[in-house]
């Protein structure tokens, strides 16, 4: 009989541990997200040596190294 109930228990416990998905979860892939010809980086703010050129959706701000930015003229 209790045999009976530790299988329950297992079983009751199971269905609550959530699937496992392949892959990097939402939080890594939207950290390492590229944009704008894979040389800017999607962040809600820039660092201080990059600067705000695109947005990549919309929250996201596509930061891009100074140097990597066209030339204006």
């Amino acid at each position: 009989m209790r045999s009976l109930f530790l299988v329950l228990a297992v079983l009751v416990l199971l269905s609550y541990v959530p699937p496992v998905r392949s892959g990097a979860n939402a939080a890594v892939r939207k950290y390492f997200s590229t944009c704008w010809r894979m040389k800017g980086v999607c962040r809600r703010s820039c660092l201080k040596v990059e600067m705000f050129y695109i947005l990549c959706d919309g929250v996201n701000l596509c930061c891009v190294v100074k140097n990597h930015l066209p030339q204006m003229q």
